[in-house]
C-alpha cells in the first residue's frame, strides 16, 4: 500500500508540469548554465501555469492546494537535472513566512505578487561568520521612531540577484537574550541602503543567482516585522521542519533520477562484448543503490504524510535531511563511477547531478548540525 494517496487531480497536475518542463525548461538549461542566470520571465511562465505557491489561499491569488502539489513540483523539478531556478525556495521555504506570520496588510500587499510571478523572494539568514548558528547573527535592527534601521551583511543567498523581497533575520543589540534578540523583517529590494553584491561563483548550481546582500542604514517600517518583537528565532525554528523536509524530498527525487539514468546507461554501454549491466559488480552496485533509494523514499513519504497531518516531526525531518542527502550524494558518486570517463564529461547528465547534489548536505543547516539537533532531543 502506498503511503501517500495521490488523487486523479494530483496525477493530472504532475503530468501537466512534466510537459511544461519538457517544453519550457529542459531545452534552455544549457544556455542558462552558460550564462549563469535564469531569466526572470521564466518565473512568469511558471506562475501563469499555476506552478508557483500552489498552497497560497485563494483570497491571495493562490490555488489553496494541499502540500502534495508542492511535493510533485519539487520531485519533477529535480528530474529536470537543473537546480538553477529551484522554485521551491520561493514557494515552499520563503513565502510561508509571509503567509504564517505577516500582518493582514502585508499579506494583501505581497502574497498576490508572490503567486503571479511579479515578486521573487529570498530568505536572508546566513552571514559570513554565522551559518547554522542563527542565534549569533551580527546584522542589527535598531528601532528609530516608526522605523527600524538595519545594518549588516548576508551571504549565500539563493535568488539573491533576482529577488524583489527578502525575509531578513536581524537582531536588536540591546536585547541580552540572544534568542529573543532575533526578529524577521520584510525588506523590499528597492529600499535605500539595500545593495546586492556580485553573483557568487560556485562548484555547482551554476545558473542559480546566489549572492551577498548588504544593508547600510537601511530603513524599513516597524510594521514590516513578522509578528511580535522578540519572536523571530522561534519563527525560524517553526519553519525549518518544512524546509528540511523539502531538502529530503528533493534529494530523494534527485537520487531516483540519477539511478534511472545510470541503469539506462549500463544497459546500453558494452564492455568485453556485453552490456555493463550484465557484470555482477555493476548489478550489485545498482541493487545496493536501489535499496538505499527505496529506503529514502519510504522515509520521506512517511514524513510528508505526518507533516500534512500537522504532526511535530522536527527530529525526524532532521534525520531525513541528513540521511537522505547523504544517501543522494553516495548515489551520485557511485553512479558517476559506473559511467566511467564519460561521467566526468558535462555532456552526460550525471556530471551536473554529481556537482549539484553536493550542496544539499550543507544548506538548510549542515548535516552535522542536524545530528547536533537530534542529539539534543535524545538528551545527550
Amino acid at each position: 500500500m502506498e503511503i501517500l494517496q495521490y488523487q486523479e487531480e494530483h496525477k493530472i497536475f504532475r503530468d501537466t508540469f512534466k510537459k511544461f518542463c519538457e517544453k519550457e525548461i529542459k531545452p534552455h538549461i544549457e544556455e542558462w548554465e552558460e550564462k549563469g542566470m535564469v531569466p526572470r520571465e521564466v518565473w512568469k511562465k511558471l506562475a501563469d501555469q499555476g506552478f508557483i505557491c500552489t498552497w497560497v489561499p485563494e483570497e491571495y491569488g493562490g490555488m489553496g492546494a494541499d502540500f502534495l502539489y508542492s511535493v510533485i513540483l519539487t520531485e519533477e523539478w529535480m528530474r529536470t537535472n537543473h537546480a538553477g531556478l529551484f522554485p521551491l525556495i520561493h514557494s515552499d521555504i520563503v513565502v510561508p513566512y509571509i503567509a504564517s506570520f505577516a500582518s493582514e496588510e502585508l499579506k494583501q500587499k505581497y502574497l498576490p505578487g508572490c503567486v503571479n510571478g511579479d515578486i521573487i523572494t529570498a530568505v536572508a539568514m546566513t552571514e559570513p561568520n554565522t551559518g547554522s548558528d542563527l542565534a549569533n547573527i551580527k546584522t542589527t535592527a535598531i528601532e528609530d521612531g516608526d522605523d527600524v534601521v538595519i545594518n549588516g551583511q548576508k551571504t549565500f543567498i539563493s535568488n539573491g540577484l533576482n529577488c524583489d523581497l527578502v525575509v531578513l533575520a536581524a537582531k536588536d543589540p540591546a536585547e541580552k537574550d540572544v534568542h529573543r534578540a532575533v526578529d524577521l523583517y520584510l525588506v523590499e529590494a528597492k529600499t535605500p541602503g539595500f545593495e546586492k553584491g556580485p553573483k557568487i561563483k560556485k562548484i555547482g548550481w551554476h545558473s542559480q543567482d546566489t549572492a551577498e546582500l548588504y544593508f547600510t542604514d537601511c530603513r524599513v517600517p516597524k510594521s514590516n516585522r513578522l509578528g511580535e518583537k522578540g519572536t523571530g528565532f522561534v519563527k525560524l525554528m517553526q519553519k525549518l521542519q518544512q524546509e528540511r523536509l523539502m531538502c529530503a524530498i528533493g534529494a530523494t527525487a534527485y537520487a531516483e533520477f540519477m539511478l534511472e539514468e545510470t541503469i539506462k546507461y549500463c544497459k546500453e554501454r558494452t564492455a568485453f562484448g556485453k552490456p555493463i549491466s550484465k557484470f555482477q559488480h555493476a548489478q550489485f552496485e545498482l541493487v545496493e543503490m536501489m535499496t538505499d533509494v527505496k529506503i529514502g523514499r519510504t522515509f520521506a513519504d512517511k514524513l510528508i504524510a505526518d507533516h500534512m497531518e500537522g504532526k511535530n516531526v522536527v527530529v525526524e525531518t532532521s534525520m531525513a535531511k541528513y540521511w537522505n542527502t547523504d544517501m543522494a550524494s553516495r548515489v551520485a558518486d557511485r553512479c558517476l563511477q559506473l559511467f566511467g570517463g564519460y561521467g566526468y564529461c558535462d555532456e552526460y547528465p550525471i556530471s551536473r547531478a554529481w556537482r549539484d547534489i553536493r550542496v544539499f548536505r550543507i544548506f538548510a543547516g549542515t548535516n552535522e548540525i542536524m545530528k547536533v539537533v537530534i542529539a539534543r532531543f535524545m538528551g545527550l
